[in-house]
């Protein structure tokens, strides 16, 4: 019985060291994080399903769209001219199955030879069809077969928003295929134009599209894109300061429906024939509604003449320019000219939307209807579209 008793005593004490055991071992001490570092999660939280599937849907577009495209683009070399020197270089596009590429005119002007390379490698030597400088476009001409020629789709860029995507293939600084994305940031700006009247001065290129695609050096005469691939415009020029000619995030491209009108008149003819009406406006530092308000004019829409050039097609229809000269915010602007409102009946905006009007909807030759404010009456004549001069 002792026996027992002692077992049992011997017991209740093991069993009572255990739990003190238990209740005083010191823990095992956690890492100190060291100040500012973040942990790295074992397995990343994944993106919902419905952006990883919108993600891979515009990647697979674009890149769908610059397989197809792409083989439509060349790379151009140029020689200058003997008097020019150099060599230069810049983009351009396939057009139709006959060989014509179109560029633009300031890549390919004065030119000696001009060397295309496609997209699979292949150099070939190019004839100059013709070049416009007012809408800086030209087409050239290559001779190859058949095979590597993939012309483009156009589209239509009456139909372009600001806000849309659009995508710009060229070959900047040389970089041959390059591709960039963007947005349209707006559309209808009015560049000047490699073009210059001695009667009238410098003409303007109205519609233009621009753009914060990156547009560099090199890109010139490439193709602007919509999501599907269609031609909207050709790149042409990129704004800069001081001495960088490096893309600022803001091109501007030449509209497709303006290569429409052009391109063909180039094959058939190598020129363009430009509407023209003989005037011209200084007044164009303000706006209409701006000059309006300043000059107590009767609207605050339209083109106020400032000269009209002897005989020309406003002269003989018996448009009137200024006969005064007016301080406006200490510039001095030709009043008293008659106030062009309407053509055909489309009410005009300003200067550059006349321009773009006739550029558009008339013809050297055709017959319009001039609604005009002269003082306070309103008067209509009609009048014969001239043809533009080229200096």
């Amino acid at each position: 019985m002792k026996t027992r008793l002692t077992i049992w005593v011997l017991l209740s004490l093991l069993l009572t060291a255990c739990r003190s055991m238990a209740v005083f071992e010191t823990p095992t001490p956690v890492p100190a994080r060291a100040v500012g570092a973040t942990p790295i999660p074992v397995r990343p939280t994944a993106l919902p399903e419905s952006i990883v599937i919108e993600a891979d849907a515009e990647e697979l577009l674009l890149i769908n769209l610059y397989e197809r495209v792409n083989p439509s683009i060349v790379n151009i070399d140029v020689a200058g001219a003997v008097d020019v020197g150099g060599f230069g270089s810049g983009s351009g596009f396939v057009i139709d199955v006959e060989g014509h590429v179109v560029t633009n005119n300031h890549v390919v002007e004065d030119a000696r030879r001009i060397y295309v390379t496609f997209a699979d490698g292949s150099v070939v030597e190019a004839e100059l069809v013709g070049g416009d400088p007012a809408s800086d476009l030209a087409v050239i001409k290559v001779e190859v077969e058949a095979a590597l020629l993939h012309p483009v789709e156009l589209g239509d860029s009456d139909q372009v928003k600001v806000g849309q995507r659009v995508i710009a293939i060229g070959n900047p600084f040389g970089l041959v295929g390059t591709m960039t994305v963007g947005i349209v940031s707006g559309v209808g700006r009015t560049l000047p134009a490699d073009t210059f009247s001695e009667a009238m001065g410098q003409f303007s290129n109205p519609d233009i599209i621009q753009t914060d695609a990156a547009i560099n050096p090199g890109n010139s005469g490439g193709p602007l894109l919509d999501s599907n691939g269609r031609v909207v415009g050709v790149n042409s020029a990129i704004r800069t300061t001081g001495e960088n000619r490096a893309n600022s995030g803001v091109g501007f491209a030449v509209p497709v429906n303006t290569l429409k009108r052009v391109i063909p008149q180039l094959i058939e003819t190598g020129r363009v024939r430009y509407p023209y009406l003989g005037i011209s406006s200084d007044n164009n530092e303000f706006t209409m509604p701006e000059l309006a308000a300043a000059l107590d004019l009767p609207t605050a829409h339209g083109v106020l003449i400032s000269q009209v050039v002897q005989g020309g097609p406003a002269d003989q229809a018996g448009l009137r320019g200024g006969n005064t000269q007016r301080d406006v915010r200490g510039v001095s602007v030709t009043v008293g000219g008659d106030i062009i409102i309407a053509v055909d009946g489309n009410p005009v905006d300003d200067f550059d939307h006349l321009i773009s009007y006739l550029t558009a909807k008339t013809e050297v030759g055709q017959i319009v209807k001039i609604t005009f404010l002269r003082g306070e009456e309103t008067l209509e004549v009609d009048l014969t579209i001239g043809e533009r001069p080229l200096r």
